[in-house]
């Protein structure tokens, strides 16, 4: 269970550390890689003497409060615990021992890379990365677009494939040689995130960086958690947009009543989003499944765009300052909408479901 005394002091945490920087990220593409470091430093992340079920609860409530403050430092901290994940679930051991420890504590920060092979494996994509075997290790080659949460001490995750049709995951550090970062910040959010675009030039990676030689089998255990974790992202912004709309209650006389969505609607939606993930994840030995965790994202992603929009109209002109909280939140939740899997991803995956 969440101790209500440990998440009271993430509170202070954010307040003190993110809250002042949220325009800098949204405005000036700033990466608060502190607020990540201290999130960590704090034992918000640690797995120790937890179950996957366990540490995965207190985080989604973690990625939650964050996202309620700044929803693209709550994605960098998604990120972050997708690389988590990786470390959690694979057989390498050595690697685990050696990365986790401080990946979980605040000293170093990782990202996901899996944007592609998430696509791929939902048949919307071949992979981008070429995998060649060679002694001591694999050459990767090949360009993913857009990977977030990097730096120059960080670590990700990425899938290649082989000439064998295998494919092959691997904990790739942003040092190794042969790999080059170019910054992307053009978009109409989110620009705080780190996001890079990632060319792999014959970069060699040792055996001891595999997370998987049979990465088929190794994204089905991996890729529930990659979804729940970002179902807070929604949750997050969502409370915020149910604060706004309830400070503009009055506004104008209180004409607000009479627009067709108030709080209570979205409020309502909220309540059975939260209590679905919470029963997925309140017993620590419970099979978290893919095929689980899909509609549940999908829900999020509508109950957010919903938000949002209701909290623009309930603001009125104040939200249509470039500047705005509801603005940045507008913008921010059309990014959740397009994270991968994107919600017309989730609508083909469950419709493959319901066949």
């Amino acid at each position: 269970m969440v101790l209500t005394s440990n998440m009271n002091k993430l509170d202070d945490l954010l307040k003190d550390q993110l809250k002042p920087v949220v325009k800098q990220v949204d405005e000036k593409a700033y990466y608060p890689r502190e607020v990540l470091l201290a999130i960590g430093k704090a034992g918000y992340l640690s797995s120790q003497g937890k179950s996957l079920n366990g540490a995965a609860a207190e985080e989604i409530e973690v990625v939650k409060r964050t996202s309620a403050y700044c929803m693209t430092t709550g994605f960098n901290l998604w990120c972050h615990l997708a690389a988590l994940t990786y470390l959690r679930h694979t057989p390498n051991n050595e690697l685990r021992d050696r990365l986790l420890p401080k990946l979980e504590n605040g000293e170093v920060l990782g990202g996901t890379g899996l944007s592609n092979p998430m696509k791929y494996y939902a048949g919307l994509e071949s992979l981008h990365l070429k995998a060649a075997k060679t002694k001591g290790g694999y050459v990767l080659s090949g360009v993913l677009p857009a990977v977030s949460n990097l730096g120059s001490d960080h670590w990700f995750g990425v899938i290649g494939e082989t000439e064998e049709d295998q494919r092959v995951m691997f904990l790739v550090s942003c040092k190794q040689e042969g790999l080059t970062l170019k910054e992307k910040v053009s978009y109409l959010g989110i620009n705080g995130s780190a996001t890079y675009a990632c060319n792999f030039n014959e970069v060699f990676i040792p055996n001891d960086q595999i997370l998987s030689d049979d990465a088929d089998s190794f994204v089905k255990q991996i890729r529930p958690y990659f979804v729940a974790y970002q179902i807070p992202l929604g949750l997050g912004v969502t409370s915020a947009a149910i604060a706004s709309i309830n400070k503009h209650c009055h506004k104008q006389g209180g004409c607000n009543e009479f627009l067709p969505v108030q709080v209570d609607d979205i409020s309502d939606r909220l309540e059975k989003i939260e209590h679905a993930i919470q029963q997925v994840f309140k017993e620590p030995s419970k099979n978290v499944t893919w095929e689980l965790m899909l509609p549940i994202r999908r829900d999020v992603a509508y109950l957010t765009l919903d938000a949002v929009h209701t909290a623009m109209l309930h603001a009125g002109g104040s939200a249509y300052l470039k500047n705005s909280a509801d603005a940045r939140r507008l913008r921010e939740t059309y990014f959740l909408a397009n994270l991968t899997p994107t919600v017309k991803h989730l609508e083909k995956m469950l419709t493959g479901f319901s066949k």
